[in-house]
């Protein structure tokens, strides 16, 4: 019995700087450090290769806008590794956050102009019976209801509000924590790492569930575009990291990742080992996300499709060209006005319409103007699909 005792003390005693040494090590640095510096290379070599073959900007410009979480996830979770110490991760986590929404935004959008708009969408799917409606898929509610407007505007919308939490939530993070009130892992009610968390994952959990719902709708119409692995690779990057981080976390709360004892009487808190866990793990794990979205967006069919449209004319690519493609692709401002059209009252009962001669243009119409400008029309109104790329996902 006093055996059993003395073994359950020593697994709750706190941990030496040296039973973690590994985690400030050199070779655990250069290790992540390889990794990501991998993850870099392949994603801005697919960057180059999109920027290079800019034939589809209305396309290519969420590809990119998703590719960038790659290097933004290394380097973050690498600068949060080497700069070990309490809370210091907390600000590059900060960054990694908020861009971490914009890439779920991002996704749907893409999925949209695949299909040539809402506008496109809508004709496609009005009057259908949703499916599936079960309690697997918490689409028990749905049953007997039939897609519309409002259906899709759903969709965008809990994506748009992650959007919208995931930077509020980061600066309430760091505000809390230089206040005092925020530690990572430690659940008291006093504290407001419980509370961010519960937000985090309720936002979170709707994002997931307004995308699962679009999929479903347009499964079918979708399947040219290899919709699942494209799926699969955007939500393992963020959900699993996320779930990943929070599994972490609640193994610090119970103690199996213990705090640890500086010999200059320093004490990290278990929520900065845990992340020391997480932002190694994610290093490792981009250089093979890194891989998957090569493979997922792939560049080959909008290089095909520029050599078929200028296969008489030498291919020009400047510096300055693909300086300004890379600037238009993280111009923010269709994100703006995305939000606009889909919580305004005056656009609820009209549909974008994406106008694939105009690629790239992100301007849009006041809805006082509908009758002179193609760019909206009524949810009824029947598109063509997509013509950016025409032979690429045949």
């Amino acid at each position: 019995m006093g055996d059993a005792v003395q073994v359950l003390e020593t697994a709750t005693e706190p941990a030496t700087a040296e039973e973690h040494l590994f985690l400030r090590s050199g070779l655990t640095h250069g290790v992540a450090g390889a990794f990501a510096l991998g993850a870099f290379l392949i994603t801005f070599h697919q960057i180059y290769q999109h920027l290079r073959w800019y034939s589809c900007p209305s396309e290519q410009r969420w590809i990119v806008r998703i590719l960038f979480i790659v290097p933004i996830y290394a380097l973050c979770s690498w600068l949060s590794l080497l700069f070990f110490s309490n809370d210091v991760y907390v600000y590059f986590n900060s960054i990694r956050d908020c861009y971490e929404a914009f890439v779920i935004y991002s996704f749907l959008s893409l999925c949209y102009e695949y299909l040539g708009g809402e506008s496109n969408i809508m004709a496609e799917i009005r009057g259908k019976p949703i499916r599936p409606t079960n309690y697997w898929t918490l689409t028990c509610c749905l049953a007997g209801k039939q897609y519309t407007i409002e259906f899709l505007r759903f969709c965008k919308k809990a994506t748009l509000q992650f959007c919208a939490v995931k930077p509020i939530m980061a600066a309430l993070t760091l505000i809390l924590m230089i206040m005092g009130k925020y530690k990572e892992g430690n659940w008291s009610l006093d504290q407001g790492y419980i509370y961010i968390s519960f937000v985090y994952n309720v936002s979170i959990s709707l994002a997931l569930y307004g995308l699962f719902l679009f999929y479903t709708a347009t499964r079918d119409l979708l399947h040219p575009y290899s919709p699942v692995l494209k799926f699969l690779t955007v939500k393992s990057v963020i959900f699993l990291s996320f779930w990943q981080g929070f599994l972490l976390a609640i193994l610090g709360a119970t103690s199996a990742i213990p705090e640890i004892h500086e010999k200059n009487g320093n004490v990290i808190s278990t929520g900065t080992v845990a992340a020391g866990y997480q932002n190694l793990l994610i290093c490792v794990e981009m250089f093979f996300a890194a891989i998957a979205l090569r493979f997922a967006f792939g560049v080959s069919a909008y290089a095909d499709a520029l050599t078929v449209n200028n296969s008489n004319e030498p291919r020009s690519v400047t510096l300055q060209s693909i300086s300004s493609s890379l600037k238009e692709t993280m111009n923010p401002k269709d994100i703006m006005q995305d939000a606009i059209h889909n919580f305004h009252p005056q656009y609820q009962q009209y549909t974008q319409h994406s106008n694939p001669s105009r690629s790239g243009d992100s301007s849009q119409s006041s809805p006082n103007n509908m009758s002179n400008n193609p760019t909206w029309k009524r949810a009824s109104f029947k598109t063509s699909f997509n013509e950016c790329a025409p032979n690429a996902y045949i």
